[in-house]
């Protein structure tokens, strides 16, 4: 027998179960049958009690509604939103790496983690920018402490080529945002910004959301490297998948998108308690910045490198000495005390020609060769953590008609 028939017939005793489990919540809540009385908030809460929850077969199956792959901050962020919506008990997320893992390979907890104007200048990135700007502000302002993000100081600054429209578009919704005068920039530098900016611890927040997606709103999580972007449709009740594969969606059967390439960046972890400021500066082919890293006892990310096309993940010990030069030069707040060296990292931002994906389209499945919906999302560079809520609501929006047919199923289960 195969898998997708196998499968066809636990979800239709799943589906049984379920309707049985519900009509005996209906008994309970209107024993005496009484036209009317039988409340459907009394039955929701029988049922969430009494029947079959997210470690049963209806949960196990029902729940792979909608089934995300990947587990980056892009990833999480589609979740996030998904169950934001209400999605959140029909959601599966798959992914080789899931937040607590450090391998090489799993780009964002590496990030140094900031909102800064190192996105480009396109009106994609422009609207993605503002509403993880909202976002990300909201989670500072309301859970600070839980989510690790923290409101921040931040200086920008450019050598050369001062993106104007960015600045401009920026300039409408950043909070205490400034034009710095010229006698406040320091040699060399063409331009500068200041305004309030949001910093992120990056491993913490990623364990902050999966915690928050499991336990408050139902998220399933399944450690499992998918062979293709089809297996991620094994189960027929799956109606629609988000593809936020990140850098694999340069070789991944079923996407390889030959614009995706790797952007490698080094970081130095440092303690350094005297650093509060975000600071950035653009240069003439290179990225300097200190960002201070929320609730970590005074540690910094100093950086760094964006070497496109390069996707080695060894370290370099001249490119650490160059960043610590480099930071040092920038921030006067790291020079008051020499930084403790904490550990260096190497990682590849998961960078696109063109932009990132964020797009419906279709895949087809089976020998039969049925074509089902999925959502790419993928190709942030290095702007995922600013950037992937605002990315995330649009790839949720071009899947809107499949999640009305979740909600009427929904409505029609009670």
């Amino acid at each position: 027998m195969k898998l997708s028939a196998i499968l066809v017939s636990l979800v239709a005793l799943a589906i049984g179960a379920d309707a049985s489990c519900r009509g005996d919540c209906r008994i309970q809540c209107n024993p005496y049958n009484i036209p009317g009385a039988c409340s459907n908030e009394c039955v929701g809460r029988c049922m969430a009690a009494r029947c079959p929850d997210d470690d049963g077969l209806i949960g196990i199956l029902l729940q792979e509604s909608i089934v995300i792959v990947g587990a980056g901050i892009i990833g999480l962020d589609v979740a996030l939103v998904l169950a934001e919506r209400g999605f959140g008990r029909y959601i599966t997320v798959y992914a080789e790496y899931l937040p607590g893992d450090t391998a090489v390979s799993y780009t964002s907890p590496w990030a140094g983690c900031n909102f800064s104007a190192i996105s480009g200048s396109d009106a994609n990135a422009l609207r993605w920018d503002r509403a993880g700007y909202a976002h990300l502000t909201k989670l500072a302002a309301q859970d600070s402490k839980q989510s690790f993000v923290q409101k921040t100081r931040s200086i920008e600054l450019w050598d050369d080529a001062v993106p104007r429209e960015k600045i401009k578009a920026m300039s409408e919704y950043l909070e205490d945002f400034r034009i710095l005068p010229d006698q406040e920039l320091p040699p060399g530098v063409k331009f500068g910004v200041s305004f309030t900016s949001v910093t992120i611890h990056g491993p913490k927040h990623l364990v902050y959301l999966c915690n928050k997606l499991k336990h408050t709103y139902g998220v399933r999580f399944v450690r499992q490297k998918l062979a293709t972007i089809q297996d991620a449709f094994a189960n027929p009740t799956t109606k629609v998948v988000f593809n936020c594969v990140g850098n694999a969606a340069r070789t991944l059967p079923g996407v390889e998108d030959p614009k995706c390439f790797p952007t490698r960046g080094q970081v130095v972890l440092t303690r350094a308690p005297k650093v509060s400021t975000n600071i950035m500066r653009h240069g003439r082919g290179y990225e300097t910045y200190v960002i201070p890293r929320p609730q970590s006892n005074g540690n910094a990310v100093l950086g760094g490198y964006m070497q496109k096309g390069n996707g080695q993940v060894s370290l370099a010990k001249r490119l650490t000495e160059d960043i610590l030069a480099r930071t040092k030069a920038l921030s006067a707040e790291l020079r008051q005390e020499e930084p403790e060296i904490l550990a260096a990292f190497a990682g590849l931002r998961p960078s696109r020609n063109g932009g990132a994906r964020v797009e419906r389209g279709e895949v087809f499945v089976g020998a039969g060769g049925e074509k089902r919906a999925i959502v790419h999302n993928y190709g942030a560079g290095g702007t995922g953590f600013q950037a992937g809520y605002g990315m995330a609501t649009e790839a949720v929006d071009a899947a809107e008609d499949i999640l009305q047919s979740l909600r009427s199923q929904g409505r029609s289960r009670l």
